[in-house]
């Protein structure tokens, strides 16, 4: 007869083989961002590298030139930065059993529901920390580079290795606000919106923390404006905003007191994932000092753009 160890990794195994793509679902399905950038095929794989290296797409070519006949063509680089470069974040997770619960549940049906009940549990975990994680200034320890990294009060910082005080190419866009209400809260968006319009670039998804949303829904209930079906088909209520949809978020404000609003042009931003770690499954580990099993999971990855220009950030402090 098997062992309850063997019992238990076997079946988390098995449904780790049979349903992985519900841990990644599971995370998107709690996340705007998130499931936004999934639906846009921005959740990207990369099978390695020392770096995410991301060829960068932040002005037009600087070479074009009105001539006349002879006239010198100016075959000058744009620029000297072609390209940004992320370091790799990692994450785990882990499944585990003591060998008291284990023999406690050891007949067959006991041992599915401990199974549900633990790949559930890390599941719900993977996906709650996820989504403060996409937020986040990257401060704590190995933690991702958030939107709160990317896209900063001031447009500063180094982000994908670059100086943004250098190259000012690469500063995002953001408007401090005073006192906002729903009286006054569209003229602020309106500001942001018009420095974030390039051509036909213009940003489609505005994520907002609570009382931003709150003022902005308060501004447009005279008008009855809603969401439109693609935020809504994915659960996701939202309103509209010009050609952007607007969501609220509980974690867009993570660890600060502001109230904040981003506005994002998605078409430069990814979220990118290990081929190797995108929440899977390691070798069961045994503790020498612990009766116990442990089975990890593991994600690498980082969330990056390739145009923080067109970012932009509208703020209460």
């Amino acid at each position: 007869m098997a062992s309850p160890n063997a019992t238990f990794t076997e079946m988390v195994s098995t449904t780790l083989r049979n349903h992985k793509k519900e841990v990644t679902d599971n995370v998107s399905d709690q996340n705007a961002l998130y499931s936004w950038l999934k639906k846009k095929g921005h959740i990207q794989t990369k099978s390695g590298g020392y770096e995410i290296v991301l060829p960068l797409d932040y002005a037009e070519n600087g070479t074009y030139l009105r001539y006349s006949g002879y006239d010198t063509q100016n075959t000058a680089a744009s620029d000297v930065i072609s390209a940004a470069k992320f370091d790799w974040s990692q994450i785990s997770i882990h499944v585990t059993a003591s060998g008291r619960e284990l023999k406690m549940n050891n007949g067959e049906e006991a041992m599915i529901n401990l199974v549900k009940a633990r790949l559930k549990n890390a599941t719900r975990t993977a996906a709650n920390n996820m989504s403060v994680d996409i937020y986040s200034d990257g401060a704590l320890t190995n933690q991702i580079g958030g939107l709160a990294h990317l896209i900063t009060q001031d447009g500063t910082g180094t982000v994908g290795g670059i100086v943004s005080g250098t190259y000012t190419f690469w500063k995002n866009q953001f408007v401090d606000m005073t006192s906002p209400s729903a009286s006054n809260i569209i003229g602020y968006m309106n500001t942001a919106w018009l420095g974030l319009v390039r051509g036909t670039d213009k940003p489609d998804l505005i994520v907002s923390s609570h009382d931003l949303y709150n003022y902005y829904e308060s501004a447009l209930q005279a008008n009855q404006r809603y969401a439109d079906s693609k935020s809504a088909s994915a659960g996701f209520e939202s309103l509209k905003y010009k050609t952007a949809s607007v969501i609220f978020d509980s974690n867009t404000n993570f660890t600060t007191t502001t109230e904040d609003m981003y506005f994002l042009n998605t078409d430069y931003l990814y979220m990118i994932e290990h081929s190797e770690a995108k929440w899977t499954q390691d070798d069961q580990k045994v503790p020498v000092n612990q009766d116990a099993v442990v089975i990890p999971m593991y994600w690498m990855g980082q969330l990056v753009t390739t145009n923080r220009n067109l970012q932009g950030l509208v703020f209460d402090t």
